[in-house]
């Protein structure tokens, strides 16, 4: 598969190297993104899925966590980041959730919602950078 995939992103970048840009970014961190959106379409498109059991997964994220922090403290994190979202307008926090939480491309999204992409886009950076200045803010 990644002979696959890394043989479609050079085929892309030769098929669209007239709409590279060198102002907006280096050639490698280009063809980087393009490999890197093959590999997101190729696994959305997959149909075989695994179901994870949660219990286990939790018992994994507790031993990776850093030190120090308890499950009351990252339940306290998980609720602040929500509660952070709420106080987003309500297009802002739709769109996040269907991002992150939903693992929405931006284009489904703009479909699903009948919103330009550009739109979507422009919408979710605004969203993530009030979010994040939020916990700038608070550190």
């Amino acid at each position: 598969m990644a002979e696959e995939l890394a043989q479609e992103a050079l085929l892309r970048l030769w098929q669209r190297a007239d709409t590279y840009d060198a102002g907006r970014s280096t050639l490698s961190t280009w063809l980087f993104r393009i490999a890197r959106n093959l590999h997101i379409d190729r696994l959305r498109r997959e149909n075989h899925w695994i179901a994870v059991d949660i219990e286990p997964a939790l018992d994994c994220e507790e031993e990776t966590e850093a030190p120090g922090f308890s499950s009351a403290e990252r339940f306290a994190a998980h609720a602040d980041l929500n509660e952070r979202i709420d106080r987003l307008s309500a297009i802002q926090a739709r769109l996040i959730r269907m991002s992150y939480f939903e693992a929405k491309s931006h284009q489904q999204i703009a479909d699903e919602l009948g919103m330009p992409l550009g739109t979507v886009k422009s919408s979710i950076r605004r969203a993530f950078q009030r979010l994040q200045a939020g916990v700038q803010g608070d550190a």
